[in-house]
């Protein structure tokens, strides 16, 4: 797995989505320059009754590569649903969790999801339950391997426990403006499970706030790349699980996010950025 991945929800948002051309320029650039990992979910959709629209993006993208699907990772999410006008709601229930990978198992054209991932723990459902349907789903040869996401170090240890080596992964927030997930960095790093910050810039319109940030911005400007690369590469230095899934919609930026996999900061530098 490349040590960046490619966070397609910006191709799927509604007030920010590129036209599809572009969308699968950037997917294809992006495993062209390597990148063997590809995060979407269902609910990456810019309305309510379009539900897998990014899935099926990222699936046209692949049947268009000259290259070979079979090395990349595409993690795909559930439990997360959208509502009309716009609106986010969880449904942490195991008959809605099978049905979710149903219909990705369909929008990706695939007989197995290689990572599959809860993606919000629903209050009304005991995770354990949730985190039960996961391995129903392994069980049934329905996905590879199962993650989390949105979960604290509670939540972490008990998917752990239910799953065992079937959990891989863990996809919190995680930025230099949001850094509350480092206790989930630490657990994964005990477990041994990657983990998967998104919105690792930012977010969708927060990514210029790193021009802001002067230890960045100086660092970037010493090292002639941009501060969006330094960013990428001091969560990659904070632990060898941290796998950063920024999102793109222009093959620039994940060419440039791709830098960072090569950028290896100074103790120094990472000092000053904290």
């Amino acid at each position: 797995m490349s040590v960046i991945g490619l966070g397609a929800m910006p191709m799927s948002v509604a007030g920010h989505m590129p036209d599809e051309d572009q969308s699968i320029r950037t997917i294809l650039a992006a495993l062209d320059a390597g990148v063997t990992l590809i995060d979407t979910a269902d609910a990456y959709t810019p309305s309510h009754d379009d539900v897998g629209h990014n899935e099926r993006l990222v699936a046209r993208a692949l049947a268009r590569w000259d290259g070979d699907a079979a090395t990349v990772l595409v993690a795909t999410k559930g439990g997360h649903t959208r509502t009309p006008g716009g609106g986010w709601e969880v449904d942490g229930r195991p008959s809605y969790l099978k049905q979710a990978c149903d219909r990705s198992l369909k929008a990706l054209g695939v007989e197995r999801i290689g990572l599959y991932q809860h993606h919000r723990p629903d209050p009304k459902v005991p995770y354990e339950e949730t985190i039960g349907a996961l391995k129903d789903l392994y069980d049934a040869g329905k996905i590879e391997m199962a993650g989390i996401s949105n979960a604290d170090p509670a939540q972490i240890r008990l998917a752990h426990d239910i799953l065992g080596d079937r959990l891989v992964s863990v996809q919190n927030q995680y930025s230099p403006r949001f850094r509350s997930s480092e206790p989930e960095v630490d657990v994964c790093a005990e477990l041994g499970l990657a983990f998967l910050p998104w919105s690792p810039l930012g977010g969708i319109t927060r990514g210029g706030e790193l021009n802001e940030r002067a230890a960045f911005t100086e660092i970037a400007a010493a090292r002639g790349v941009s501060p969006q690369q330094v960013c990428l590469a001091w969560e990659l230095a904070r632990s060898p699980v941290v796998i950063p899934i920024p999102g793109a919609s222009r093959p620039e930026t994940i060419l440039d996010s791709v830098g960072a996999a090569t950028l290896e900061l100074t103790s120094e530098e990472l000092a000053r950025l904290g």
